[in-house]
């Protein structure tokens, strides 16, 4: 069995599911997880957890993930993306949107925003996702929430085609960002109906898209027993919580079986969690988090045994 994380290229046409659905038929394992959807129109990387690595699969939704998409101002439509039917459209013109208009309108854009997610989304509302709601044609209130919008920056000129603009831009963002919504809240600003007619993820949890292998070459890899040697270990995504390395051996044990310690015994300020690791292996043994009630305690929240 594998253990480690899987930078995958998910192709367009696929869901999240089915790229897990289809390793576990190559590599013969369940024990597999995907760490966040991707919609099925969106390609890019997608890191897989396999074998003990889905422990951390929350690790690697926090580190953060970089898009590129292409905003089309012009027509907004009920997906807030090119798969939906379109319900508002104006013509526009070469004279009426320009590249500092836009600019401006990106910078707006920048640090922590408001966003309601779409009616087509996973996003839970009394115990149904959005898009359940969606599909049998009723609507809810959606609660707005706060995002994450580390960079945005326009990356290609203005296109004018059939009475449409489009542009692509780069965004670097938190967990739970609808990059779609984020294309019509835009062109509101803009004044104008917008969806985002294209977007591929070409970085995730610090993987790039161009160290992403393809399920083909997964299934090569894999009847060829090197695939292995390609996976990431459940320390990489660890690498920016604070450690402490441990060599006393009944100390090793004593992380192994979940024991509580008194912080001050690792000298270690401790604010929010902490990462033991074998000093004789460099391999991570448990992560370690402040205990809610006792502030001279921690307690174990992941242990790797």
């Amino acid at each position: 069995m594998y253990n480690g994380i899987l930078p995958v290229y998910k192709e367009r046409g696929l869901t999240s599911h089915d790229v897990v659905f289809k390793l576990r038929k190559i590599l013969k394992m369940k024990k597999i997880g995907h760490t966040g959807t991707l919609d099925p129109e969106v390609a890019g990387v997608l890191p897989i957890c396999l074998g003990s690595a889905t422990r951390v699969s929350d690790y690697v939704m926090d580190m953060g993930k970089t898009y590129r998409a292409t905003v089309s101002l012009g027509e907004s439509t009920t997906t807030e993306d090119q798969t939906g039917e379109v319900i508002d459209k104006v013509d526009i013109s070469n004279k009426e949107v320009t590249v500092d208009a836009i600019d401006e309108t990106l910078k707006t854009f920048h640090g922590v925003i408001d966003q309601t997610p779409p009616m087509y989304s996973s996003v839970k509302v009394n115990g149904k996702k959005l898009y359940e709601y969606a599909r049998k044609g009723e609507t809810v209130e959606r609660p707005t929430r706060k995002v994450k919008i580390n960079h945005i920056q326009r990356t290609s000129e203005l296109s004018f085609d059939n009475g449409s603009c489009t542009f692509d831009i780069q965004v670097t963002c938190g967990k739970g960002t609808y990059i779609r919504t984020l294309a019509t809240d835009i062109g509101k600003s803009l004044g104008y109906p917008a969806h985002m007619s294209l977007l591929t993820r070409t970085q995730s949890g610090g993987f790039d898209i161009g160290d992403s292998l393809s399920l083909k070459q997964i299934s090569d890899l894999h009847e060829q027993a090197t695939l292995q040697s390609l996976l990431f270990p459940i320390e990489y995504v660890l690498k920016s919580l604070p450690k402490v390395y441990i060599s006393d051996e009944t100390t090793k044990q004593q992380i192994l079986n979940g024991q509580k310690f008194n912080k001050n015994l690792f000298g270690h300020t401790i604010e929010e969690q902490l990462v033991f690791i074998d000093s004789a292996t460099d391999k991570a043994m448990a992560i370690y988090v402040q205990h809610p009630e006792k502030a001279y305690e921690i307690k174990p929240k992941k242990v790797f045994n």
